[in-house]
């Protein structure tokens, strides 16, 4: 022990580089190199600038920095420093540090903007209410498939709060955390983040893998809720369903509301083409024939806009097929409809095809029935043929039973409506 604190500087850089082979290093550069290292009676002392990074640090490294003490013969403290050395104060003086945030275009968001069928009605109203302050719910975790409107709902979440927002996609607030590593100013970060009264991340999915950065947006988030302010995420899958993150990350994401938005209907992407001005019959035609992603839908909205603009006219059905040739999907076969159900249902066609009584083969084979029978004016024997060949009262049989099944298999039954609205 004497030995230790004669040669204090020495084992002091050692314990650093001991801390630093145990940690991420981007967490290592962010929370433990600006701390104010000490020896003082066997114990490691370790000097935060504030209370709020020495909890962190406590709750989050503790671990790692008893394992590197004992190797010493130490005890660890973490404490928050009375008379930091000058050349920590630039890294860890919230007073001395600023942090302005990137210029972003602020688009102006409306939640008439969102066009909510039945199945978003829920989400759209949990919206409404965080908006208004009303909520008894944070976080709001909202996800759903690309083009299914999340971004439209965040944004008008962040037009119509009251109080200051922040709102960042997922991939700005990677950079910027980064950004602000570098220049250190990692402090004012912090408290740009959580100086509001509501927080909003879109495309949470983003940080996934980033270890540093999930720490500091878990810890912003636990903050944020322990402050009573509002919190919403988005992101394209549920939180049980999200990679790169851990259990304990999933259980904060889903601790408020979970509500999920489901694709454009064909009833709301025919919506979308009349507010364009397409006629309602041609707006029908055309929501029947684009894949239920928002993002197609506005471009294929900006390109008859600016088919309109440019040419003086408006469209008819002759032309709309003719512009969106690229876009509009053709009239799909039985057969093809078949060998595409096969793969989002995980058989092959080979399979379905075949003499095979697996449970699970049989019930996609019998889905695949419905689908046809409800897309299709296929007779029950015809569409036998299809499915390798069943008789007509094989076909029946399968259709009843899966329709019975429909009434309490909500995934089931959501995978059929799916496959239906894409192949009619």
């Amino acid at each position: 022990m004497q030995a230790a604190i004669f040669n204090k500087q020495v084992n002091l850089e050692e314990i650093k580089s001991a801390i630093s082979n145990r940690m991420d290093a981007a967490c290592f550069s962010a929370w433990i190199l600006p701390l104010h290292f000490d020896l003082c009676d066997g114990v490691l002392e370790l000097g935060a600038p504030n209370q709020f990074t020495a909890d962190f640090i406590s709750m989050t490294y503790m671990g790692v920095l008893n394992a590197v003490a004992t190797e010493y013969g130490l005890d660890v403290r973490v404490v928050v420093a009375q008379n930091a050395p000058t050349m920590c104060k630039n890294a860890n003086d919230n007073n001395t540090q600023t942090y302005s945030a990137p210029a972003t275009k602020n688009d102006a968001g409306d939640f008439d903007l969102f066009i909510a069928s039945e199945e978003n009605a829920f989400v759209l109203s949990a919206c409404r209410k965080m908006a208004a302050g009303t909520a008894k719910f944070s976080p709001l975790f909202i996800y759903g498939p690309a083009g299914c409107g999340k971004s439209i709902l965040a944004t008008a979440i962040n037009s119509a709060s009251n109080g200051r927002t922040v709102m960042m996609s997922g991939a700005m607030f990677v950079s910027e955390f980064a950004r602000a590593l570098h220049d250190r100013t990692i402090f004012a970060f912090k408290d740009y983040c959580r100086n509001c009264d509501t927080f909003i991340l879109d495309d949470v999915q983003v940080l996934a893998g980033k270890r540093a950065t999930c720490e500091e947006f878990l810890q912003l988030i636990m903050d944020l809720r322990a402050a009573g302010k509002n919190i919403v995420l988005t992101s394209n899958v549920s939180p049980n369903n999200l990679t790169g993150f851990d259990r304990r990350a999933q259980s904060l994401f889903a601790s408020g509301l979970v509500a999920d938005v489901v694709a454009p209907s064909r009833m709301v992407r025919a919506k979308i083409f009349e507010r364009a001005g397409v006629d309602a019959k041609l707006a029908d035609m055309i929501a029947g024939r684009v894949i239920a992603d928002g993002h197609v839908i506005s471009g294929v909205v900006n390109k008859i806009g600016a088919y309109v603009d440019i040419m003086g006219e408006s469209v008819n059905e002759i032309i709309v097929e003719k512009l969106l040739a690229d876009t509009l999907k053709k009239s799909k076969s039985p057969i093809v409809m078949v060998k595409s159900m096969c793969e989002k249902l995980g058989v092959t066609y080979d399979a379905v095809c075949g003499a095979g009584r697996a449970r699970a083969l049989v019930l996609a084979r019998q889905m695949m029935m419905v689908v046809l029978k409800r897309v299709t004016d296929l007779s029950l024997t015809e569409i036998g043929e299809y499915v390798g060949g069943r008789d007509h009262a094989t076909v029946m049989y399968g259709i009843d039973r899966i329709e019975k099944l429909l009434a309490s298999d909500l995934v089931m039954s959501a995978q059929i409506a799916e496959m239906v609205e894409e192949y009619k």
